[in-house]
């Protein structure tokens, strides 16, 4: 057999069946994952929780595997909470982040009692307290802290350090008011503090520092106001496979110098080691997905590059163009020829950075050779867009051999439904 064998089933025939592009998505390796999350860590580690960061990939049945395997799930819009409404998701397991969330946003979160607020700045708080009042309800919130840390990936992805849009900065005042507000306010109940320090890290070093920080900050509101951390949410942010510089690490790799470096800061500081959660996304769905295209125009430019476009691109992935992501493809109908050529891989878009991967070794292409592109499963389908008004892929989930549509293919009468 010459085609790529993804999940079980033949590649080549699921695109004839659905048309290109096309989002293959592997239920089965989404539920492994979520496995591995509860053996080494919901099971090893009492007093722990596990959040997936929906913003990764998040449709309606997305959400009803993380509600069966009853992890926890992140939102960071009424959009996402909203979709975990559809599906009867526990309000109680969701956590509600987001730099600017709308009044009506929190309106929402607030009145189904959503598990968790994360407080991102200090005008936030007095927008929840006026909202509780309103509604005769107590919300509890972390606060997300920016731990002003040098973050090892891209700059776009980086959202720990110190010049960040997101989370409270670490100054003695800032802290002061936002502590005061909170433990004086009758509408709210503080638990604890977040970090997220960014995406794509290949490594736990960084979390260690950010634990470091956040942990001599338990001390200091422990010390100064008698308050005792009782949730610390260490963030996501667990890198992935993507080209052959990098290795998807398992998530012991990550979870277990979190947990030790927790304990012996805890007990550095003679603090009782507060609940510890932990939102992973990306490595949960990343190579769970793949994107299969249909190749159309070849050019060739002698002595300089051969531009092989497929009929997608940006729109259905923009990573490549918003910061240089870097991902490996395969001719999916050649698997077992030989890689003789050194292509590029361009997109139909109007738009010269409209490039998905640049110096790809393959066999020879010929129009009509179909080409998946690996490691698609997060931050592709969620970030879609109908530039130059393309229809949006649709999306097919396999589980044990067998496909299902979760998302219907656009048609262009769907791009224009809200026009008038």
């Amino acid at each position: 057999m010459n085609n790529f064998v993804f999940a079980g089933m033949d590649t080549v025939e699921l695109a004839k069946k659905y048309g290109t592009p096309l989002y293959i998505m592997s239920e089965n390796y989404i539920r492994d994952r979520i496995n591995e999350i509860k053996e080494d860590f919901l099971n090893k580690y009492p007093n722990t929780k596990a959040f997936y960061a929906s913003k990764a990939f998040l449709t309606k049945e997305m959400a009803r595997i993380v509600k069966d395997e009853g992890i926890g799930m992140d939102v960071v819009s009424g959009g996402e909470l909203f979709t975990a409404m559809e599906v009867g998701f526990p309000m109680e397991n969701i956590i509600f982040h987001g730099n600017n969330k709308s009044m009506e946003e929190l309106e929402m979160a607030i009145k189904n009692n959503v598990g968790r607020i994360i407080v991102d700045h200090l005008g936030e708080i007095d927008l929840i307290e006026a909202i509780a009042k309103e509604q005769n309800k107590k919300v509890k919130i972390l606060f997300r802290i920016s731990p002003g840390i040098k973050i090892n990936t891209h700059k776009y992805i980086q959202t720990g350090q110190v010049d960040s849009k997101f989370g409270i900065p670490l100054d003695d005042k800032t802290i002061d008011e936002a502590m005061k507000k909170a433990l004086n306010s009758e509408q709210i109940e503080l638990l604890g503090f977040h970090f997220h320090i960014g995406s794509q890290l290949l490594s736990p070093e960084n979390h260690l520092e950010g634990i470091d920080v956040l942990i001599e900050l338990m001390k200091k509101v422990k010390d100064k106001y008698g308050f005792i951390t009782k949730e610390l949410n260490t963030g996501g942010g667990y890198g992935i496979y993507y080209t052959n510089k990098e290795e998807r690490k398992p998530l012991k790799y990550f979870v277990d110098p979190i947990m030790e470096e927790i304990a012996q800061q805890c007990e550095k500081y003679n603090l009782e080691r507060p609940l510890i959660m932990i939102e992973p996304g990306r490595w949960i769905v990343g190579e769970s997905g793949i994107t299969v295209y249909t190749i159309g125009a070849i050019k060739e430019i002698p002595g300089v590059r051969t531009y092989v476009s497929v009929d997608g691109g940006m729109p259905d992935n923009p990573r490549p163009s918003l910061y240089q992501a870097k991902y490996n493809g395969i001719i999916i109908n050649k698997i077992n020829e030989e890689a003789t050529e050194t292509i590029t891989i361009a997109g139909k878009c109007c738009e010269s950075g409209d490039i998905l991967i640049w110096d790809l070794k393959t066999p020879k292409v010929e129009t009509g050779d179909m080409l998946a592109v690996l490691s698609t499963g997060a931050y592709n389908y969620s970030m879609a867009s109908n530039y130059n008004k393309l229809p949006k892929p649709a999306v097919i989930m396999i589980k044990d051999g067998k496909e299902r549509v979760i998302v219907k293919r656009e048609s262009y009468k769907d791009i224009l439904r809200n026009e008038i």
